[in-house]
This record gives structure tokens, C-alpha cells and sequence, in this order.
């Protein structure tokens, strides 16, 4: 209104709660810090007190430098790399004992291998049937993997699952078991990476004058070309 122009723009009353406990927050953090500092020993000492330098007005802590020899870091990364060795063969061995314990053929992921069959004439392929062919029963004809013929069939029982709710759960575990496959070889591989690395790492430490060839990647270290020196 034109008589309460003079007070200027009106503010709502969220505004002003807002304000005030904006307010009291801080005073209140400001004593908590006065308290702080009252309660301060003037003679305790801490080590950060010899160790920090101010800078611009900010306390900035000193770093100590590394007292190590080339050769101790040698040794370091000569360590390192046995470390991840050992790690990465232990991770092959689990690898091969998980495909020892797996059937390869009906990996998912994997492309189904093929079983061609020859005929000489056109007849023979229109009568063709597979599971007369194979010596079995039609039921048994999609396993790629424990498929008896009818003469083993008539003298034994079928061996293994037969319920489709246990075959579904069969197939779900060899399924965690091909995922646990999956995932120690990208490890082992990624072991072996790390490897590379780190003794490319070690070569680096030797004066000998080298030339970067090919940048450092995800898959793999960088790759330099050293200059030939003819050892005594």
C-alpha cells in the first residue's frame, strides 16, 4: 500500500525464523569455540606443531621426503611383483580346477557346437531322424552331455536328474558356476596387467636412456625402446 511505502518491501515471517536460527547457530559455534580455546593448555605440544608452516595464511603440513636408495626401491617392486605372481597363479589354479569341474560344451555365452550329418540322396535326408540315428530316445535327444543309447537304457536306470524343477535348479548353479568362472579370469588377467606394470616400473629406474613407444592403457604398460648396452 502507498502509506507503508515508505517501510519498504514487505518480508514473510519464515524469513525472519530463518534468519534467527541462521543466527544462533553461529553464535552458538562461536562459543563452543571460545570455550575450546579457554580450555586450551598454553604448554601442550604436538608433533603437527613442527611439522606445519604457514603459507598465505594457511597452516600447510610438511611432507617428508623419502630416503630410499634405487636399490631398496628395486627390491620394493621386486617384492611387489612376486606378491602379485603368486596371487595371480593362485587365481589360474582355481581356474583350472573350476573347468575340470564344469562341462565347457553348453556354456552359456558360448556358441553350441555343431554335429553335421552326410547323406548321399535327397530321400535319405527327408527320412532322417536324429534320434534313431544317435541310438537314443527323442526325450534325451537335446543333452549334449550324459545321453545314454536305448541298449544302456535297457539294462540300467537313467542316472542323474529327471524332475524339471531339479534340472532348473542344476542349471542355475552350473550358471553361479560359470559366473565365478568369468570373474577369476578377468582377475587373473587383470593380475597379470598389474604385473607388466609394475616391472615396467622397475625397468624405469635403470639410467640406461629409453624412449616411450606406446602410452600406458588399461590392458597393458607402457612400452619403451632402450638403448642397447653391451654388458661386460
Amino acid at each position: 500500500p502507498a502509506s507503508r511505502k515508505k517501510l519498504g518491501l514487505l518480508e514473510k515471517k519464515k524469513d525472519y525464523r530463518l534468519r534467527a536460527d541462521d543466527y544462533h547457530k553461529k553464535q552458538n559455534a562461536l562459543r563452543a569455540l571460545q570455550k575450546k580455546a579457554l580450555d586450551k593448555n598454553p604448554d601442550e605440544f604436538y608433533f603437527k606443531m613442527i611439522r606445519a608452516e604457514l603459507q598465505d595464511g594457511v597452516h600447510v603440513i610438511k611432507q617428508p621426503k623419502d630416503e630410499v636408495t634405487p636399490e631398496q626401491v628395486k627390491l620394493m617392486r621386486t617384492q611387489d611383483i612376486k606378491y602379485v605372481e603368486m596371487k595371480r597363479v593362485a587365481e589360474a589354479k582355481k581356474i583350472e580346477r573350476l573347468k575340470s569341474e564344469l562341462h565347457l560344451l553348453d556354456a552359456e555365452g558360448k556358441n553350441p557346437n555343431k554335429h553335421m550329418f552326410f547323406f548321399d540322396t535327397k530321400k535319405e535326408v527327408q527320412e532322417f531322424d536324429i534320434a534313431t540315428h544317435l541310438d537314443t530316445v527323442p526325450e534325451l535327444v537335446d543333452r549334449v552331455y550324459n545321453r545314454p543309447t536305448i541298449a544302456t537304457l535297457q539294462k540300467e536306470t537313467l542316472k542323474g536328474a529327471t524332475d524339471p524343477a531339479h534340472l532348473k535348479k542344476l542349471a542355475q548353479q552350473r550358471k553361479n558356476q560359470y559366473d565365478l568362472l568369468k570373474q577369476r579370469i578377468e582377475r587373473e588377467k587383470a593380475m597379470f596387467v598389474i604385473a607388466q606394470k609394475i616391472q615396467t616400473r622397475k625397468d624405469l629406474l635403470d639410467k640406461t636412456h629409453k624412449v616411450k613407444v606406446k602410452k600406458e592403457t588399461t590392458n597393458g604398460p607402457a612400452i619403451y625402446k632402450f638403448k642397447f648396452q653391451r654388458k661386460r
